[in-house]
């Protein structure tokens, strides 16, 4: 799996998502954290012909929010993270997610995620399954379910690395 769209599959019809989410976050925490992804799920072999990439067995959760159901949903899923870029106090991350199981019924996303002291932020797009049946249903529902999931995993890193959880000082290291 790549992380750009063109990976999706040129004939795959695909959906816009962007989720944004404040926080106060330590940015060091974040490098580490993406430099090491244990934290996710267990670390795989990366995508062929993708060394520089970091593939994680994981599974990714759809919170249930109006209260037909305890907890959340869960989905084993493949995550694919290349290396972090840093520039102007941010960092840039290119991820990508597909489902580990029976794929083809599950949405895959290509995007990037760009982490500040203050935000965070997930934009790409993503293919729901079933061709243009998919984009129908992803009107009705898909969407719904691909926005609750993104800004789920925006949560977990976010605790995971919240401002001050540690003493690294003021500056981002170069």
């Amino acid at each position: 799996m790549g992380l750009d769209v063109a990976s999706i599959g040129p004939e795959a019809a695909t959906v816009p998502l962007r989720v944004v989410r404040a926080v106060d976050i330590d940015l060091r925490c974040v490098l580490d954290a993406l430099d090491d992804p244990s934290w996710l799920g267990r670390p795989i072999q990366p995508a062929l012909g993708h060394p520089e990439r970091r593939r994680i067995a994981t599974d990714l959760e759809l919170p249930i929010l109006d209260g037909s159901g305890k907890g959340s949903v869960h989905k084993s899923a493949l995550i694919d993270l290349g290396p972090a870029q840093r520039f102007d106090g941010s960092v840039l991350v290119e991820i990508g997610w597909r489902s580990a199981s029976l794929a083809p019924l599950f949405p895959i996303f290509a995007g990037r995620l760009q982490v500040s002291a203050t935000r965070l932020a997930l934009d790409g797009r993503y293919a729901p399954p079933f061709g243009r049946l998919g984009l129908l249903i992803d009107e009705a529902l898909l969407h719904l379910v691909a926005r609750r999931t993104a800004q789920a995993f925006l949560a977990r890193l976010a605790a995971r690395c919240p401002a001050g959880q540690q003493d690294w000082g003021a500056q981002m290291p170069p």
